[in-house]
């Protein structure tokens, strides 16, 4: 195998057979073979399925690819057949580096054993030496940050808390291959925000095969993406067209019917920019559709860096009369504000932020630099600087979410990030009205005709 390939997977397919009957597993052990002995042509008991079939590709070392697909579509069984979990009833797979894999939730584990056994045995298994799994034991339980439930047995753990548990473990094995399975799907937000920050960070030096029903993250996140359908590569190349072609494909066997008149979206926009609301806000607020966002409190120990000029004290979301808001309704105007001290000497101060899903897909976000650029700001230890932004808070489809904040000093090119929170407020949107897409917009009029 070329030494700049990590995966090479030729023709691989795998068969399972199908017994309708627990008797007829049994017949399919006696009866073939005497009818073999007599010359008669045996009967077979059983159907065959094909999980994969002549399925062909190679992952390139430092690569991250994609793999997507429906339910039933072979994904899970690629990956167990590439991990040597599963023998290929024929075909071959070549792997070039050590593997780490997150396959099947807790995959691996002993559910008798305690999270402590459990890493060792896991860790060995993946190729570490007892004194490699010593040296990194601390390391790897606190990024599990499960407690005292490290010494206490599997069984007793929550799908989250074994999540963070193999997450840990395959972090800390120096992998050249990182096989992930849909794993993320479970846990809390922080944890999930930890673990794409190390995907983010894996990727720059190693090579990563990444499952997941979620199209938005494999575009964010690979290089490129293989579809599956039915056993077979039915697509594979840039993941934004190949995700893009899935989708279509879904809508295609969901449409049961064709439009037969054309709809058109009239342009009847004001051209003016007086304030609006949606046309529809009354409706959606007295129903179930309202996008009620729970915000959680400022954490003021979440992971952070920067060149300590100064910290972040604060972070909150204020109405308009500039109360603290522990509920907002997606659609509704905010403020966001970031108190700051000043711990050394700083000139040109930049305070931004981000809000992000909950696989670290920046959302949206902004920054004080056009606004202040013309403007002569220098600032002392001591002083406190406080940033506000003013904005009408998107309508977040249901799920985690996070806001990222940070201070820096320079230009929006060059600039001395000072303090750097990535998960300063946790949010969470608990019921919404948009349909598709990341976020949703008040809309100011929508509208069709037809002809």
């Amino acid at each position: 195998m070329s030494s700049d390939v990590a995966i090479r997977v030729n023709n691989l397919s795998k068969c399972y057979l199908i017994y309708d009957r627990p008797q007829d597993r049994l017949k399919q052990s006696i009866i073939p073979r005497f009818q073999r002995i007599i010359g008669k042509q045996p009967t077979n008991y059983y159907r065959e399925f094909w999980a994969l079939k002549d399925v062909s590709f190679e992952v390139k070392k430092g690569e991250t690819v994609g793999i997507i697909g429906r339910n039933g579509a072979g994904k899970s069984t690629l990956l167990q057949l590439i991990c040597g979990t599963l023998n290929p009833t024929y075909g071959s797979v070549e792997v070039n580096g050590r593997v780490a894999a997150l396959l099947e939730l807790g995959s691996g584990f002993n559910p008798e054993f305690t999270g402590r056994e459990n890493v060792y045995m896991n860790a060995s298994l993946l190729g570490l030496s007892r004194e490699e799994i010593d040296e990194r034991f601390e390391e790897i339980v606190e990024f599990a940050d499960i407690g005292d439930f490290i010494d206490q047995p599997i069984k007793m753990y929550s799908s989250g808390m074994v999540l963070r548990l193999a997450f840990a473990v395959i972090a800390h094995v120096d992998a050249d291959i990182l096989i992930v399975d849909e794993a993320l799907a479970v846990g809390d937000a922080f944890f999930v925000q930890k673990c794409m920050r190390f995907l983010r960070d894996f990727i720059k030096k190693g090579t990563l095969l990444f499952v997941s029903h979620d199209t938005p993250a494999v575009v964010n996140l690979c290089t490129r993406a293989i579809l599956l359908s039915h056993g077979k590569i039915e697509m594979e190349g840039d993941p934004k067209d190949v995700a893009e072609y899935y989708l279509e494909e879904l809508y295609k066997e969901k449409q049961e019917t064709q439009i037969v008149n054309e709809l058109q979206i009239t342009e009847g926009m004001d051209e003016d920019c007086d304030e609006f609301y949606d046309m529809r806000r009354d409706l959606v607020l007295s129903s179930n559709l309202r996008n009620d966002i729970e915000v959680f409190k400022f954490d003021p120990d979440s992971p952070s860096f920067g060149a300590g000029g100064a910290k972040i004290m604060s972070v909150k979301l204020l109405d308009m009369e500039g109360k603290a808001l522990s509920w907002v309704v997606g659609g509704e105007m905010v403020k966001l504000k970031v108190t700051c001290k000043i711990l050394k000497p700083i000139s040109s101060p930049i305070v931004g932020f981000y809000i992000k899903d909950r696989l670290g897909q920046n959302l949206f976000g902004d920054n004080t630099y056009l606004t202040y650029r013309n403007s002569k700001i220098d600032l002392n230890p001591g002083q406190t600087l406080e940033a506000v932004f003013e904005f009408r808070m998107p309508i977040l489809p249901q799920g985690d979410y996070s806001i990222c904040t940070a201070i820096a000093e320079g230009t929006q090119e060059e600039h001395t990030q000072h303090h750097w929170i990535h998960d300063a407020l946790i949010i969470k949107s608990h019921s919404s009205s948009a349909s598709t897409g990341l976020v949703g917009i008040p809309m100011k009029k929508i509208a069709m005709t037809v002809y």
